[in-house]
């Protein structure tokens, strides 16, 4: 056993890389194995928006609007929607990926791999971000689709401003995921989150309010200025690009500390694995 964990942590990158790949397939595996459930969540997205989109024509038609009336309305609403799938997603897969690692018993486990808690930890965050970014550009498409709407889809702009605002709802994710460690069972106030995303999200970050320092709303922001009129990521302001990266780092960084506490005082109380 030690001989197989000084292997592994000598290989430096390249034993992280193993890892990451070996996450991946697992992420992958675990998404064919239950397809049903995964096209699931896709549909019920899909299905969710479409409802909005087509009640929304329904009744601007009602009301002698054409159906090009929604206009830049609606391409808010896609761009918001794209985030909030991806979000959702992030938070819930991490949140639930403990609890699950919890209940199976295998969340010691990670305590004692040979890459250490904090590099799996990590990984896993990776990896997370990878699925919902995946989620959220499948809702992308056939958001885009359906309406017929033209976005600016830059990806040197979108992915580091969409990765950098998830990285904010991750620390959320850690705490909620270590909270569930000690109390076990917090699925309400869990399911609470998913009207708090859309509030952050859909939250008026007009100037430099005090808004644009929670998750989400710095990079929500962004994201709407550069897909709806087309600003590219250096045409941003160094005090933007400084709040997004600030938010992202406080706030993952924090989540981590929150999480660490938590699973500590589970393992002080005997609880890590008790449901």
């Amino acid at each position: 056993m030690s001989n197989a964990r000084a292997d592994a942590s000598d290989d430096g990158p390249v034993g992280v890389s193993t890892l990451l790949r070996q996450l991946l397939v697992q992420k992958f595996l675990l998404m064919v194995r239950y397809r049903v459930d995964f096209l699931g969540s896709i549909v019920g997205a899909y299905v969710f928006f479409a409802i909005l989109f087509f009640g929304g024509q329904a009744a601007v038609s009602s009301v002698g609007g054409g159906a090009g009336a929604l206009g830049s309305t609606l391409d808010g609403f896609i761009v918001g929607w794209f985030l909030y799938t991806m979000a959702q997603a992030a938070y819930f897969s991490l949140a639930s990926g403990v609890t699950q690692e919890s209940e199976w018993g295998t969340f010691e486990q990670l305590y004692m791999s040979p890459y250490g808690f904090g590099t799996v930890m990590t990984s896993k965050v990776v990896v997370n971000l990878v699925e919902s970014v995946f989620f959220g550009g499948v809702m992308l498409a056939l958001m885009l689709v359906t309406t017929g709407r033209t976005l600016s889809v830059d990806l040197v702009t979108i992915a580091p401003v969409t990765l950098l605002a998830l990285l904010s709802v991750v620390g959320l994710g850690f705490v909620f995921a270590g909270l569930a460690l000690v109390y076990k069972r917090i699925d309400s106030f869990s399911q609470l989150m998913q009207f708090a995303i859309i509030g952050l999200i859909a939250a008026p970050a007009a100037g430099l309010s005090p808004l644009r320092f929670l998750p989400l709303v710095q990079g929500s922001a962004m994201l709407q200025e550069a897909m709806r009129q087309g600003t590219r990521l250096w045409e941003f302001s160094g005090l933007e690009i400084g709040v997004l990266v600030g938010t992202a780092v406080v706030y993952s960084v924090a989540g981590y500390a929150v999480f660490r506490y938590c699973s500590r005082v589970a393992r002080e109380r005997g609880v890590m694995g008790h449901y």
